[in-house]
């Protein structure tokens, strides 16, 4: 059900997620997200995530009405002047188009190997503490053909709003396990034949070129500055980097990401 409500005032309580944008780690702890943009908004209200509010102009209303109008949760939409949202969230907004959503619960690991379809597809991420970095991997994922995330405990959360928007609305879709000891996790998978492939810019000469990916897999990423932890690569079964000029230390890791996916996907006839 649709609750249409216009503002005048920045006050409401409800309106407190806006106004606390930049506190995004707050938003997690309450396990709410914020949504920001004309696609990505519309996306989490295409999706089967739990919408609470959208914060918008009139246009944008009537552009959204009839997603809204089809959802089975009451949301409410909070309809005020270009300006005045500008004010409430403290940036220059080019669409003005906001929304808060429900962080979805974690889905079981167990569970999402048995429904993944083989060849399996994982992705982890190490220490990645970079939002739109995470972001960025969120949405290869969704390009090429990634099953799922496991995001470490030292990790970002990629529902944060910077990493949202970044992915483009592609995790509402990617089921993603936050929080893990991913060094056991590995091992985890290693006992059930999952190979797991460390992508590291200094792997002793072994080149993406020369790794099978073509069988169950979970490709793991760090830091742009430090890179995978000692633990976590040894945990893994093999290292490999993406060769590339002597004068280049390493890929950010939205690139190197996609180097890898794009790879897997290759072999496996999926591009």
């Amino acid at each position: 059900m649709l609750r249409i409500q216009k503002i005048t005032t920045l006050d409401p309580p409800e309106l407190a997620p806006y106004r606390t944008m930049r506190r995004q780690f707050e938003q997690r702890e309450q396990g709410i997200f914020v949504a920001e943009g004309e696609k990505v908004v519309r996306r989490l209200l295409e999706s089967a995530l739990t919408v609470v509010s959208v914060l918008l102009p009139e246009k944008w209303l009537r552009e959204y009405a009839p997603l809204l109008e089809t959802r089975p949760e009451e949301i409410c939409a909070y309809v005020a002047e270009k300006k005045l949202l500008e004010q409430l969230t403290g940036f220059s907004m080019y669409q003005g188009v906001l929304a808060v959503g429900k962080v979805p619960p974690a889905p079981n690991l167990e569970a999402i190997l048995q429904a993944a379809p083989r060849p399996r597809l994982l992705a982890a991420v190490d220490g990645l503490s970079n939002a739109e970095n995470l972001g960025t991997l969120v949405r290869n994922c969704g390009a090429f053909g990634v099953q799922a995330l496991l995001v470490s405990r030292t990790s970002s959360s990629p529902f944060l709003r910077r990493a949202v928007r970044s992915s483009m609305g592609v995790i509402f879709h990617l089921p993603v396990i936050e929080g893990i000891d991913l060094p056991a996790t590995i091992r985890e998978l290693r006992a059930g034949n999952i190979r797991c492939v460390a992508a590291h810019p200094h792997a002793n000469g072994r080149a993406l070129s020369q790794t099978d990916l073509s069988g169950d897999c979970c490709i793991v990423f760090g830091s742009e500055g430090y890179g995978l932890t000692p633990e976590v690569l040894e945990s893994c079964d093999d290292a490999v980097a993406v060769p590339m000029a002597a004068e280049v230390d390493s890929l950010n890791v939205g690139s190197a990401s996609a180097v890898f996916f794009y790879e897997a996907a290759r072999q496996r006839g999926g591009v």
